[in-house]
């Protein structure tokens, strides 16, 4: 369980320094594409932000590119309150 509350620290952190201006895209970018395999329900929005930032650049405007990639982050951090009404 550590490894999950974790991840779950990490994302919200991730999430929250981004969306409000702390953090630039290619970090996130790293950090999502550093992620290891997690169990579901972890593992479809882990994947998807994965696939989401693999390429460098999308060619979106910069807040639309920016709220696409807050609602990846948000997914993940979603899959844990999930998780959770599942026990």
């Amino acid at each position: 369980m550590k490894k999950i509350d974790d991840l779950i620290a990490s994302a919200k952190s991730i999430h929250d320094r981004y969306e409000a201006g702390r953090m630039e895209r290619e970090t996130v970018r790293e950090w999502a594409l550093g992620l290891g395999e997690y169990p579901p329900p972890y593992a479809a929005p882990m994947r998807a932000a994965a696939a989401w930032f693999k390429p460098p650049v999308r060619d979106m405007e910069p807040d639309a590119l920016k709220a696409a990639d807050i609602e990846k982050l948000k997914a993940i951090v979603e899959a844990h309150r999930l998780d959770f009404r599942a026990e």
